[in-house]
């Protein structure tokens, strides 16, 4: 085990590891650290927490300094800057007739460079746009393509729950979402009901997933022969987290339905287990299948601090 201080660029963002170089450092304090990109301004999420050595890697860089007044002074007059810089980008971006989609524009905390981040559907040659950028700026210019996932979080938004979008407050990395989760939380298959504002699907639909999981290995899938109290029925439809099943009987030509625990019945036929999409119309099918092209998702773009 190794003993780490936490150092986060941006907020949601994700947290790197430093080395705390002896400094006196508290939670919430702004630092500045080595990085392979240069110096990085960044924020203290944590100091001395434990994690195991492969966590770490081979070299831990280290923390230079605390920030001071002056370094604060430094960055803001550039972060006032930004904006200024996203519309000088934009317009040039019109110039050249370039098919991309400007995002933000970010300064390096000392001035020393600029990041602007677009999306765009494929590869964008914009090597004349940077000499544009660079003779108007005078600095290191960077552009950086990200994901559609990526375009959101750095806008920011709010959810179909009424809050602040998930990407935007605490997600420091995306995970695979895929439309199987939906279908074995029992969501309805509505490409709106199931889609984030990025147009890719929420990824809370992972946040419960394991514990789906695990209770269906005991339940019966819908569609299986189960023994109860009432004799021989089929299951139509499964509470998973009540552990929950309803049970059609048939009663000569008349059918009825009754729920049962699922620990109370035995399984005597199992069923099959449906990966079909199945939507109300043709159009949601075929935007679902959209969806489930991007069931293994697009990565966050690289913070490329470290």
């Amino acid at each position: 085990m190794k003993k780490v201080t936490g150092v986060r660029f941006r907020i949601p963002g994700k947290i790197y590891y430093f080395d705390k170089n002896n400094l006196d450092l508290k939670k919430g304090m702004y630092v500045i650290v080595d990085t392979s990109k240069g110096n990085e301004y960044g924020e203290v999420v944590f100091v001395d927490k434990e994690v195991p050595d492969e966590e770490v890697g081979e070299e831990l860089k280290k923390i230079i300094s605390i920030s001071t007044p002056k370094d604060e002074k430094i960055r803001q007059s550039y972060k006032a800057k930004e904006r200024g810089a996203f519309e000088t980008c934009k317009k040039k971006i019109e110039k050249h007739n370039l098919p991309m989609k400007l995002i933000n524009a970010e300064y390096k905390y000392d001035g020393s460079k600029i990041i602007f981040y677009f999306t765009a559907e494929g590869r964008i040659d914009f090597r004349e746009l940077v000499k544009d950028l660079a003779a108007v700026f005078k600095t290191r210019i960077e552009l950086r393509q990200i994901g559609v996932r990526d375009e959101v979080k750095r806008l920011g938004g709010l959810g179909p729950c009424g809050r602040e979008l998930c990407c935007c407050t605490f997600l420091e990395n995306f995970e695979t979402v895929s439309i199987k989760m939906a279908k074995e939380q029992n969501i309805s298959l509505n490409p709106t009901k199931i889609s984030g504002k990025c147009g890719r699907l929420m990824c809370c639909l992972k946040y419960e997933q394991n514990a789906y999981e695990e209770i269906s290995k005991k339940l019966p899938k819908i569609g299986a022969i189960v023994q109860t109290d009432e004799g021989k029925g089929e299951v139509v439809s499964v509470e998973i987290l009540k552990e929950v099943i309803r049970v059609k009987y048939l009663d000569g030509d008349e059918a009825y339905f009754k729920k049962h625990n699922a620990a109370d019945v035995k399984v005597i036929k199992d069923a099959k287990v449906d990966n079909r999409i199945i939507a109300d119309n043709e159009e949601d099918l075929k935007e679902l299948e959209n969806l489930e092209k991007y069931e293994s998702i697009e990565p966050p773009a690289d913070d490329g601090e470290i």
